[in-house]
């Protein structure tokens, strides 16, 4: 090897030694981060001792208080103390002793021997008060106490106190007090917060009470927020929406179960479009032109073609179109649904109803804190998905139409509702009909997919369904053509190189069953169930045409 390729030499009296650029580039960061864990632990020595004017010697009760030394959360040892959630404290725990972990959210400094710190775990609070008291609280406790930054991470030992009902706790949401006992740092926030939580909770409301008041708060943008998303998160409202946003999947799955649906997994690097046009992301695999997968539509209906009657997928869906709107993404979670059919699309329109109406109650009944903390920053309104004879409303494509017609709205003959249309028409059926939740059948053959089945009294319209949540779209469904002749024709007639589907349509030689399903996204259906005005707050980590970060 020459000497420019990967070696360099040591100066030197003629030495000729030589070491590897990347074991130099190694030793080279090893030191650097030597060098940066003596300066945090020399940082946090000094923070743990800030404000003291005796030092841990002279405080007999030392041993109660400080930052916990890294050696010894390396997973040192088992000690079995255990840790209670914070919400499981409540009054009934009264003089009980307690040990918890979580959050520093705020510090109030009262005086030099008395200090309140809020402390957080997910959505829960709990408000903890350090007083200097003999043999229990040294003012060198109440000083270290003070010193914690915000988002440290703290150990709590205390007895539980329950306040006054008539003066209720206004700063934490569990309404008892804890009075600390010992108090350890487990890991302390070295630096800067580029969002406040206090800041990136707030609401509507409380910004134009502050207006009103002359008071000016500090607003936190949706891209501040996503740019700084492991800070943001932690907020009640986002703890809140990831609860429900997986109480859906997880009600969706059980009821999907015990209807003796099989979950499947499939692939998601595929070698054409799965929904037909150029909305994918392609790919070079091996040296072969590939995509990621518009949905798992194509390999559900193989799989029922396959022998396997009901089956459903809950995974990514990608879609590369550049739509800057509120309700899209590139990338998404898909609930996705494919079945055999005895005799009619209803039977999967069925099953849409009473699916989504029992994870609505399944949400509703389990999601009351996620749902009230969600509604504190966002609040919404209830979503009504019934008629009052406890069924979902069914309208046809033409009906539908027609409503929008008798308001004065101009729609093109034959055509997909636009998002304008799709929201007045929600507005229409909530007015007349008193729902938020509604089925839309039968639209015409253009507006769908090539594997769509047309009609059998009009070719000009398909066997599909839309169902919509106030006012928006959230779910896509229809009767599959099943005939082989006739699937390859439509997609043929609808511009898809058949050869790069091959594998799909041979599926359909040996014959296949008569089948529908339908495919809805996740965090839409959770936007709107949690009146949400845009997307991207129910993506842990959004994708859009704009960001691919963090």
């Amino acid at each position: 090897m020459d000497e420019g390729e990967g070696f360099v030499k040591k100066g030197g009296d003629g030495e000729g030694a030589s070491i590897s650029k990347n074991k130099a580039k190694k030793d080279a960061k090893k030191a650097e981060k030597a060098e940066r864990a003596a300066q945090r632990q020399q940082t946090r020595s000094a923070a743990s001792s800030e404000g003291a004017s005796e030092s841990d010697e002279t405080d007999p009760l030392s041993p109660n208080y400080g930052d916990i030394p890294l050696e010894d959360i390396q997973s040192k040892c088992i000690t079995g103390r255990t840790w209670t959630d914070l919400r499981e404290l409540s009054a009934e725990m009264k003089d009980k002793s307690v040990l918890i972990r979580g959050r520093v959210q705020t510090i109030r400094p009262m005086s030099k021997k008395i200090v309140f710190l809020v402390v957080r775990q997910n959505m829960s609070t709990v408000q903890c008060v350090l007083v200097v008291s003999k043999d229990i609280i040294s003012t060198q406790m109440v000083r270290f106490a003070a010193s914690l930054s915000k988002e440290s991470i703290v150990d709590v030992e205390g007895v539980i106190s329950v306040p006054d009902p008539k003066d209720p706790i206004k700063s934490a949401t569990q309404q008892v007090e804890i009075h600390v006992r010992k108090l350890y740092c487990v890991n302390r926030n070295m630096y800067n917060l580029p969002i406040n939580i206090e800041d990136a909770s707030r609401s509507e409301t409380e910004f134009k009470e502050a207006e009103k008041s002359g008071k000016q708060l500090v607003r936190v943008g949706q891209d501040t927020s996503l740019n700084n998303r492991v800070i943001d998160l932690r907020t009640a409202a986002n703890q809140g929406i990831f609860g429900v946003k997986s109480e859906f999947v997880n009600e969706f799955r059980r009821r999907l179960r015990l209807k003796k649906f099989v979950e499947i997994f499939t692939p998601k690097v595929i070698a054409g479009s799965s929904e037909g046009g150029a909305e994918v992301f392609k790919l070079d695999y091996k040296g072969q032109p590939a995509c990621l997968a518009q949905s798992p539509q194509l390999h559900k209906q193989m799989t029922v073609c396959g022998g396997f009657s009901r089956v459903f997928e809950v995974g990514p869906v990608f879609r590369a179109e550049n739509s800057y709107t509120h309700r899209h993404l590139c990338e998404f979670v898909g609930l996705d649904v494919e079945m055999e059919i005895m005799e009619h699309y209803y039977e999967v329109c069925d099953l849409v109803a009473e699916l989504f109406v029992a994870i609505f109650n399944h949400v509703n009944e389990n999601c009351s804190e996620e749902l009230e903390a969600i509604n504190r920053q966002y609040p919404f309104e209830p979503l009504k998905y019934l008629l009052p004879d406890g069924n979902v409303l069914r309208l046809t494509y033409d009906q539908g139409i027609e409503m929008l017609k008798e308001a004065g709205v101009k729609i093109e003959p034959m055509g997909d509702l636009n998002t304008e249309a799709e929201k007045k028409l929600g507005k229409l059926v909530s007015d007349k009909y008193n729902t938020d939740f509604y089925i839309l059948t039968r639209y015409p053959l253009n507006t769908r997919p090539f594997y769509t089945m047309p009609c059998h009294d009009n070719p000009d319209y398909s066997n599909s369904f839309d169902v919509f949540l106030r006012g928006e779209e959230i779910i896509s469904g229809a009767q599959r053509i099943h005939d082989l002749e006739i699937l390859t024709e439509r997609a043929e007639k609808c511009g898809i190189d058949v050869k790069t589907i091959s594998t799909y349509i041979d599926s359909f030689r040996h014959p296949a069953p008569l089948h529908g399903g339908f495919g809805a996204g996740l965090e839409r259906v959770v936007m709107l169930f949690c009146g949400l005005n845009n997307i991207r707050k129910c993506s842990l980590f959004p994708r859009d045409p704009q960001r691919l970060t963090p």
